[in-house]
């Protein structure tokens, strides 16, 4: 079983252990393959949470760094500074091997630990220029939900932090186990990474079901070579008025999400058949196999083969 150990500082949510224990947490014999083992560990065994309740733990920071998976998912303060007994401990999972992850204000720790040095991080967008100001050698994204550095995985706030759990799952288990995973917890089954944290009109104004109508199209027919014109003519739209619907309503452009359709699409065939990259490409939209690669790239930071190789063992 791959571990996974969880961080429980005082005056957490339980809503931020929730995202960790319900996705990792959770037995799901019903998966068929070699589930987490998760650890919830505390610097002191007594944690007291938000609205008076203690959380207890008999499980400290040694097994915190032990895990396969780290994950800090905030910290009390983030004026403060972390205890050096955790950052030693982060610091000792990080140079072991182990994947470290934070979700919201968590991203603090993994900074002051020295973790987050030359790299690109998230946070949620109201601490950013916080992080940013308080750790210059970090690359401070304010508007993404999550990023993937492979050994090091940060996040937005909670739900962004939902997103970047079902995202690591299907880096270790492919997107028919992620999928699962999502459907039992009844969120989308992939968020890319780069969406913006903030949309101005989160859910779709009723007139914009004509959007809703164009994305359901475009999915049933990934295939086809599709533009913003088509999607446009699709929902009686201008291109100007569909664009500027299309970003109030989803948070990014319809191309950006389309690519992500696309890449998303192409994973159960690299997972399952023996169809080759080209074939793979055409099955899914894109125009040429050194197109599908590149988007592929971008997205899951490796290529179509090496997914598949990997995915295979």
């Amino acid at each position: 079983m791959p571990t996974v150990s969880v961080l429980a500082y005082p005056g957490m949510s339980v809503f931020e252990l929730g995202i960790v224990t319900e996705v990792f947490g959770l037995p799901r014999p019903e998966l068929d393959v070699d589930w987490y083992r998760l650890t919830v560990c505390a610097e002191r065994g007594a944690v007291p949470v938000i609205g008076g309740a203690v959380l207890r733990s008999d499980f400290g920071l040694d097994d915190l760094a032990a895990a396969d998976t780290v994950i800090v998912p905030g910290v009390a303060d983030v004026r403060g500074h972390c205890s050096p007994a955790l950052l030693d401990a982060l610091r000792k999972a990080h140079a072991r091997g182990a994947r470290l992850v934070s979700i919201c204000s968590g991203a603090f720790a993994l900074a002051e630990a020295g973790l987050l040095d030359g790299r690109r991080a998230a946070t949620h967008w109201r601490y950013a220029d916080r992080l940013a100001a308080r750790f210059p050698a970090v690359t401070v994204d304010a508007d993404v939900l999550y990023v993937d550095e492979g050994d090091v995985l940060t996040s937005a706030g909670s739900a962004a932090g939902l997103d970047l759990c079902v995202h690591i799952v299907r880096r270790d288990f492919g997107a028919a186990v992620a999928n699962a995973v999502a459907r039992r917890l009844v969120v989308p089954p992939h968020r890319e990474g780069g969406q913006a944290q903030f949309i101005e009109s989160p859910v779709a104004e009723p007139e914009d079901d004509a959007v809703t109508a164009s994305m359901s199209w475009a999915l049933a027919n990934l295939t086809e070579p599709i533009t913003v014109a088509t999607l446009a003519r699709r929902a009686h739209l201008s291109t100007r008025s569909y664009l500027r619907r299309f970003k109030d309503s989803s948070g990014t452009s319809p191309i950006r999400w389309l690519i992500a359709q696309r890449v998303q699409a192409s994973l159960p065939l690299l997972e399952t058949s023996e169809l080759a990259v080209a074939e793979i490409a055409a099955a899914v939209g894109f125009d040429s196999p050194v197109t599908f690669r590149h988007h592929f790239a971008r997205s899951l930071r490796t290529s179509p083969s090496a997914y598949r190789k990997a995915f295979r063992g």
